[in-house]
């Protein structure tokens, strides 16, 4: 039986004189990448779990006229392995080395350096001003700020909604723990990801407080995973502290949190909580509320729409325009229950069509803060929709929150 391709990221070449299908691993077990040339997309329909090499090499045959297509078969199976593409014990070996050298590092590395924001920090600095302007400083007339939600797209394409919601802070946050609640977009779903970590970035490292997280874990029980590898390479959580870092200097203190997918209970028309590891996870966020109150600040990463070719849809998607107009209208009639502290009305409208048609990504840590801070409200501050391509549109908010 060939083996299984694993959960990878597959897109169009962006190489125009390559044309195929580019494959990546987004968890980095791999920094591979290849790019499957137009002939041999549909082999890798065989690596499935269920057909055979000799299912493979008969399709070969049949795509090439050549009954000598051994050599093929096994290059391909080969080179995919390789590359740690493959549900295989090359891939498990790979995957153990690198979940241990997480859990050993004394701290979380910076991800997306160079990428999603400058590695400098001269540059760094320079371009979070630019992305700032100014933000930071304006008192909360309904008092002290409770918490924020920004986006997590990459903050070149975010900048106005993040603006927003990092104006609504102040100098005088500086000295509160940010319980950083971010979109685990690779983990296991109904459960919370922590990590004792600090976090590193070009501005410097943060202090984790190992206290709460270890009471999260306890109190969370199998409803938490501790020193979860994907926080190694998730974005969500990262660019909120390089906001917060600009804000308030490197040594801020933190609890990052990753929230996996409730989808499961849109599926059961159920509530979250109705899986007893998310309640658990719910009650100890909680009781964290409950008994830290103001020495806390909540920071939330989080995306809501997702639409366009990229994420699977026939429509070719385009900002504020067309069907995108819908889907403001629908954004915001979630926004207003999420103002209005109104969980169940929100995970209502996510699952009103019987799944998340309009793809939140966020919904999962918007629903856990709304459970847990149940005397929250908030107030939109800012919101806007992106085409991430030229097909596919992200929405995305900058909210402020307070207490009822």
């Amino acid at each position: 039986m060939l083996a299984p391709l694993r959960s990878l990221d597959f897109m169009p070449s962006p190489v125009p004189d390559r044309p195929g299908l580019l494959i990546r691993d987004p968890f980095r077990f791999s920094d591979a990448t290849l790019i499957v040339p137009p002939a041999l997309i549909h082999c890798l329909e065989y690596f499935d779990g269920a057909h055979t090499e000799l299912d493979l090499r008969e399709h070969l045959v049949r795509l090439t006229g050549d009954v000598e297509v051994s050599a093929l078969v096994r290059h391909l199976a080969e080179t995919l392995s390789q590359a740690g593409f493959l549900q295989d014990e090359a891939f498990l070996r790979r995957k153990e080395r690198a979940e241990r050298d997480f859990a050993e590092a004394p701290r979380r590395a910076p991800s997306h350096a160079g990428s999603g924001y400058p590695d400098t920090p001269a540059d760094l600095q320079k371009t979070f001003v630019e992305y700032l302007n100014g933000a930071g400083g304006a008192n909360s007339t309904h008092g002290p700020v409770l918490g924020i939600a920004a986006p997590h797209v990459s903050p070149f394409g975010g900048v106005e909604s993040y603006r927003a919601a990092y104006s609504a802070l102040t100098p005088a946050d500086a000295d509160r723990t940010f319980v950083v609640l971010g979109t685990s977009h690779y983990g296991p779903p109904d459960r919370i990801g922590l990590t004792r970590k600090p976090f590193a970035t070009p501005f410097g490292e943060t202090v984790t407080d190992t206290g709460i997280v270890d009471r999260l874990a306890t109190a969370a029980g199998e409803g938490a995973l501790m020193e979860d590898y994907c926080h190694a390479v998730e974005h969500s959580i990262e660019f909120q502290i390089v906001f917060l870092q600009h804000l308030f200097g490197p040594g801020i203190r933190i609890v990052p949190i990753l929230c996996g997918s409730y989808g499961r209970s849109l599926h059961r028309g159920e509530t979250p909580e109705s899986d007893d590891r998310v309640r658990r996870a719910l009650g100890a966020l909680g009781e964290l509320a409950a008994r830290e109150g103001h020495r806390l600040l909540w920071v939330l990463g989080v995306d809501m729409a997702h639409m366009g070719q990229r994420y699977g849809d026939s429509l070719s998607a385009k900002a504020a325009q067309g069907e995108m107009e819908a889907v403001a209208l629908r954004d915001r009639a979630r926004i207003q229950r999420i103002e209005q502290g109104d969980a169940q009305g929100f995970w209502e409208l996510v699952g009103e069509n019987g799944d998340d048609d309009l793809k939140w990504c966020g919904s999962a840590p918007i629903y856990a803060f709304l459970r847990a801070v149940s005397q929250a409200r908030g107030k939109l501050l800012h919101y806007q929709q992106w085409n991430i391509d030229e097909a596919s549109v992200v929405s995305f908010a900058g909210v402020r929150f307070h207490s009822s």
